[in-house]
């Protein structure tokens, strides 16, 4: 198990590697899925059985994942 942020860890033998939240088998894009869809980070952690920090983790990997993305346009 590697932690990649806080709060936020993968481990090859846990969701194939997906980022989850530490200590549990909750993905990352679950949580940050779920507010986009319109759940605020309370109403997430408790379906999910995680902190309401563990949602706002989830969210600031996201964003940091997103603005270190590197698009490429073609055509």
């Amino acid at each position: 198990m590697r932690e990649i942020a806080p709060r936020i860890v993968v481990d090859p033998n846990v969701r194939a590697g997906r980022p989850v939240i530490k200590g549990t088998r909750v993905p990352v894009d679950i949580l940050v899925g779920q507010v986009a869809a319109g759940l605020t980070a309370d109403e997430v952690a408790d379906e999910y059985g995680v902190a309401r920090e563990d949602v706002l983790a989830a969210l600031s990997y996201a964003a940091k994942v997103v603005a270190n993305e590197e698009i490429v346009l073609t055509g």
